[in-house]
């Protein structure tokens, strides 16, 4: 069995959570992540260990099966590699750095475009040749204006919040009385809660960057940015940063915390919202006995149509109407008509009620859902919901039950709603359980899902046997016999 098999179509890949006790090996991104192949027919899985940050294995070619037993030469060679990618500076150096950049004359201060680093007046020299310009103090309260966005949709793609979007978020939790905000991955958040306090007209705030970005360190110091991995619940700086992050969320003096993630779209939901609960977990073990049983106020920015996959891994969210857009994003922007509309919104835990979206933006409140809805987004009597979506106006299926986008119609043939052109007659329910091959369910609710066991499997009514996958060298026997013939 080839490596490629593992990525092979006719598999299902599903992660597998780090088991207590056992650790994963390392990639350039910090520990790597376990996935399981699932085959159809429901037959044991093989399972191997991938990259977490990055799905494309030309960003990231990290890869080995859990049962592979490494060599000590390979594993030097991994570890030398891994060294290799490492920042060029440690989060100390990078503030010493700092704060000698800082100390320069207006004319002394430069940037490398190329390297995308702040140049001390030693390194010019080395830099001659690269593109550099010269940096304003504006420019260093800005790193994310400075900074060239990563644009990589399957790892690291960096889409920053527009000034509406930033400052609507920070208004509303200044509103709500947070006076602390870790932002993860949310580096425009940081910078306005910084400038915010310049201005000394509003109670001042603290925030604590955590971003996979580097780059950041530049900027920020030990206390305000921590190099993270949001996929793995990985620091960089070990149980330094670590520390830095559990002081950030002890709440002193009527401190409330709270946390603000903007994830990759392309990211894996299910290990996000682990190290989300693993941050969450932190801040109760520092917390009173009273908040042994809350959760950690979050928000967490994500496309609406991952909404059931982070409800399931976390129940207690709401996905909020409001339209989060960005400045480098072609299609996530803020518009009146349905597609031109941003699909990202807000996930919380926060109160729903508590969460005042803007009247004049063309938001309203309702008092059925007790929460406040796009304008277009009408409360139906039948279901008992505002329905919508992605912003436009739903209309209710009688059939179906339930409120459907304004573009569907019901089908009679799947006995389902859709487009008017879809593919008629392969509706809801023809493929059945991915595991099993039951019509009667999806692979999620199989019974047989976590047994793997095939003399289980063999006993179920729908189970066929799939013939056994031929290695590499007796397909390549076969065919050099044929050709013989």
């Amino acid at each position: 069995m080839d490596v490629a098999e593992a990525y092979d179509d006719s598999f299902g890949i599903e992660v597998i959570l780090p088991e207590g006790g056992k650790t994963a090996p390392c990639c350039p991104h910090g520990p790597t992540l376990l996935f399981e192949k699932v085959s159809k027919g429901g037959e044991e899985g093989r399972r191997f260990y991938a990259c977490s940050a990055c799905r494309d294995r030309k960003d990231c070619s990290f890869f080995q099966w859990e049962d592979d037993k490494v060599s000590e030469a390979r594993l030097l060679a991994r570890e030398a590699e891994n060294r290799s990618k490492r920042p060029p500076f440690s989060q100390q150096e990078y503030c010493t750095r700092f704060r000698k950049f800082a100390s320069l004359s207006l004319d002394e201060k430069k940037f490398c475009q190329d390297c995308q680093l702040l140049l001390l007046p030693r390194e010019r020299d080395a830099h001659s040749s690269h593109r550099c310009a010269a940096v304003t103090a504006s420019q260093l309260r800005r790193p994310s204006v400075l900074l060239r966005p990563l644009d990589n949709k399957k790892s690291n793609a960096q889409y920053l919040f527009t000034d509406r979007s930033s400052h609507f978020l920070l208004d509303t939790l200044a509103g709500l009385g947070y006076t602390k905000v870790l932002c993860v991955g949310t580096p425009r958040l940081q910078e306005l809660i910084k400038l915010r306090n310049l201005e000394n007209k509003h109670e001042p705030m603290k925030s604590l960057l955590l971003d996979i970005d580097f780059r950041y360190a530049q900027f920020y110091s030990q206390d305000e940015f921590c190099h993270y991995n949001m996929f793995n619940h990985h620091f960089f700086g070990g149980e330094a940063s670590s520390a830095v992050m559990q002081a950030f969320l002890r709440e002193c003096d009527g401190e409330k915390v709270v946390m603000v993630a903007d994830p990759p779209f392309g990211g894996l939901v299910k290990p996000l919202a682990n190290s989300f609960s693993l941050i969450s977990q932190t801040w109760r073990k520092l917390q009173s006995s009273e908040s042994s049983n809350v959760d950690m106020p979050m928000m967490w920015i994500f496309p609406y149509f991952f909404e059931p996959r982070i409800l399931e891994c976390l129940s207690s969210f709401t996905m909020l109407d409001y339209q989060v857009d960005y400045d480098n994003h072609p299609l996530y922007k803020h518009g009146k008509t349905g597609r031109k509309q941003s699909p990202v919104r807000l996930f919380t835990n926060i109160c729903p009620r508590d969460v005042v979206l803007p009247k004049d933006e063309g938001y309203r409140f309702c008092s059925v859902c007790q929460r406040y809805v796009w304008s277009l987004n009408k409360h139906c009597a039948k279901c008992n919901v505002c329905p919508s979506k992605d912003g436009r106006e739903w209309k209710h299926c009688s059939t179906c039950e339930k409120c459907v986008k304004p573009s569907w119609k019901h089908c009679q043939t799947c006995g389902r709603c859709a487009l008017p052109d879809h593919p008629c007659g392969q509706g809801k329910g023809k493929e059945g359980c991915f595991n099993c091959g039951s019509l009667q369910h999806k692979r999620k609710a199989c019974p047989l899902k976590d047994t793997h066991r095939r003399k289980n499997l063999s006993q179920h009514p729908l189970y066929k046997p799939k013939a056994k996958r031929k290695s590499g060298a007796a397909r390549r026997a076969k065919k050099m016999a044929a050709q013989a013939v």
